[in-house]
């Protein structure tokens, strides 16, 4: 058990991956090196409209950060979520009131009755000088230089790539039209995030049918997720299915969330995945040009039931007064026709990004709002303004 003043211990050893036959979803993988090649930019754009065709998630390589320098950060977060409740409990997030920055207590909601959620989190904000006076436990003080430095690779690298590569997908003139609405130094939940999963009895998993955190899309603008070996992420595809999302050798595992979905639907959030039809493209393509992708996590395979799973994310964040509406001059989304229709509130404005993610944090990780039946449940849950979001099973 880690205490206050115990440092983190390196070299950081993973979990081994599991060894049972699954069906695993197949993803595109996008080579970051090609991006100061000539022309690598915009190959990478073409790579990339082909690999959202069917779910929001691919992965990443030749990223820039070593093994070392991710498996310092596991080790940060083994250290920082061993400590006890008692010592973590002065840095507890006020999810109630829709700030995620700090500690989130495994257990704080139903997710069906007598069953409370299994995970705890710890959130990082930016380094942009509007959280100096937030305090943090020992094992993330004590290596806050080394946490700064990776954060700010991973926006700087690693996000502001991606996120000129999805202008050129949209053909935007300006290459930097989204790397301008998420400017580092400007207000955004943008955070690092240490979470784990406490593996589950055999009964609870009976209970909750294996699913330990139900199928969502994630708030912000992308979610990157490094290497997780323990097998239990999985995604909705197209056809309605879920697959396993399969740990791949220094690769981040990306995913597209609500905001980019926003910017480039027609009537975004209102549509249910599975409502989509095969034959249908259109009707799918209301639902975003770049598809807030549906996930959820289940119970590992036999072989790592037992295992607390710990991941390292960092959550991407479009900044906070930006409206969530359709990007007018892109002309792919012209010739789409998805920016016709925007997504308001009922008061009849749009939503702003950093009221959206406020919210949801309210819903997903503050004090059940529910029905009382639980929160593992399918359910279609309204978010700020009437704008509502769908949750599956």
């Amino acid at each position: 058990m880690a205490t206050a003043t115990q440092s983190i211990t390196l070299p950081y050893v993973q979990e081994k991956e599991t060894g049972e036959s699954l069906e695993w979803a197949d993803l595109a993988s996008l080579d970051l090196s090609k991006f100061d090649q000539p022309g690598g930019k915009q190959e990478l754009a073409k790579e990339l409209t082909r690999a959202i065709g069917e779910v929001g998630f691919f992965y990443v390589i030749n990223h820039g950060l070593s093994p070392e320098d991710i498996d310092t950060q596991f080790a940060i977060g083994a250290s920082t979520l061993s400590l006890t409740d008692e010592e973590k409990t002065p840095y507890r997030a006020a999810l109630e009131k829709g700030d995620y920055n700090g500690w989130k207590p495994a257990g704080t909601r139903d997710l069906i009755p007598g069953v409370k959620d299994n995970f705890e989190i710890y959130n990082i904000p930016k380094f942009n000088g509007h959280h100096a006076e937030r305090k943090h436990p020992a094992p993330v003080t004590q290596h806050l230089d080394t946490i700064e430095k990776f954060s700010k690779h991973i926006h700087d690298h690693i996000v502001t790539k991606l996120l000129v590569i999805f202008a050129l997908a949209l053909e935007l003139d300006d290459e930097n039209w989204l790397v301008n609405r998420h400017r580092y130094d400007q207000e955004s939940g943008d955070h690092l995030r240490y979470m784990k999963y406490y593996h589950r009895t055999p009964e609870e998993n009976e209970k909750l049918g294996g699913v330990w955190l139900k199928g969502h899309s994630d708030m912000g603008s992308l979610t990157l997720l490094f290497r997780q070996p323990v097998a239990a992420l999985q995604v909705l595809g197209k056809d309605g299915s879920w697959k396993w999302v399969r740990p791949q050798p220094d690769a981040l595992t990306v995913n597209i969330a609500d905001a980019l979905q926003f910017l480039t639907s027609q009537s975004c959030l209102l549509l249910s995945v599975l409502e989509r039809t095969l034959d249908d493209e259109l009707t799918y393509l209301k639902d975003g040009f770049l598809k807030s992708s549906i996930h959820r996590v289940v119970a590992p395979p036999k072989d790592q039931a037992h295992i607390d799973r710990l991941g390292v994310l960092y959550m991407v964040r479009i900044e906070d007064d930006i409206d969530l509406l359709p990007i007018q001059e892109s002309p792919v989304l012209q010739r789409l026709g998805l920016i016709g229709e925007k997504v308001l509130g009922d008061d009849g404005k749009p939503v702003k990004a950093g009221e959206w993610v406020k919210q949801r944090v309210i819903r997903n990780l503050g004090a059940n709002t529910g029905s009382g039946k639980g929160d593992n449940e399918e359910a279609e849950v309204e978010i700020i303004k009437g704008v509502k979001t769908t949750y599956y099973n």
